[in-house]
């Protein structure tokens, strides 16, 4: 079978690996890509259709697997060129986006599949999960049966699987952006230092821990901050209220420009960032 997978940057080319072990053809879309996001294509073996137009002539299924600001532009893109497959949306989007775009596709004739990712690139088996949820949710993990990407259909309701996605990332990374508030807050308020002392009396280890979280994480953070954005409408979907991950995408937002920091960035220029004052390197 020959897939379409839009994109393959960090995540989006390990799931291309997996469909790839399957023993389908798997294509992309080199037309304004990156260099970084050719480079990756060319070593994962994936085949250069040059566009989106010649993608969705060539392929029967699509993947989408791209930052949740940019899920429905690039549907809107398959759509346009009248593709009548099956679209799988891997994205960490709210369950009411994925249902606007599931209906948006069924009116032109394409299968749509609800998808979430939990975990990191999928590279070991075990340690990364794609939910899957809509009326062709088995034809989709049947893609992906070699793994090492596991898979897991969760019902034929377009927006579970999605809403599984939020709720689970409501929890890892809006948790770990009210670490980075409340280390940032200690700084302004020179109570840091107290602050680590105590947790360390609590739980030896955790002020440290603490201060690698949030290092790490802005690496990520110019995508966490979409990501956040769709939890707050998920949560105001569900009746409850979308302020706190709302301000967990502020946060995110100004720890972005990381994002091309040549080194993971130290705790203090983080700490920086996050107090609205002059990034550092």
């Amino acid at each position: 079978m020959r897939i379409g997978i839009l994109h393959p940057g960090a995540m989006g080319v390990s799931v291309a690996a997996s469909a790839r072990n399957g023993g389908h053809d798997v294509y992309w879309a080199s037309q304004g890509r990156s260099s970084q996001t050719r480079a990756r294509a060319e070593a994962a073996g994936l085949h250069d259709l040059g566009d989106v137009a010649r993608l969705c002539e060539r392929c029967s299924v699509i993947v989408s697997v791209c930052p949740p600001h940019a899920a429905e532009e690039v549907a809107d893109e398959v759509l346009h060129q009248g593709y009548a497959g099956l679209y799988l949306d891997a994205n960490a989007i709210a369950p009411g986006r994925a249902l606007r775009m599931a209906h948006s596709m069924a009116a032109a004739g394409i299968a749509f599949v609800d998808g979430g990712i939990i975990g990191g690139p999928a590279w070991e088996a075990g340690r990364t999960w794609l939910y899957l949820s809509g009326q062709e949710a088995p034809a989709a993990a049947a893609l992906f049966s070699a793994g090492p990407l596991e898979t897991e259909v969760i019902g034929d309701q377009v927006g579970k699987a999605s809403a599984l996605k939020m709720c689970f990332a409501a929890n890892t990374k809006g948790t770990t952006a009210l670490l980075c508030a409340v280390l940032a807050a200690a700084e302004s308020l020179g109570v840091r230092e107290e602050l680590e002392r105590q947790w360390s009396r609590y739980e030896p280890g955790f002020a440290e821990e603490a201060a690698a979280r949030a290092r790490r994480v802005t690496a990520k953070a110019w995508r966490f901050a979409g990501e956040m954005d769709e939890i707050a409408q998920t949560f105001e979907e569900a009746g409850l209220p979308g302020d706190f991950h709302a301000a967990a995408a502020v946060l995110y937002r100004r720890m972005a420009h990381f994002k091309e920091a040549a080194s993971t960035p130290s705790l203090e220029a983080v700490l920086a960032a996050l107090a609205g004052g002059e990034p550092e390197s």
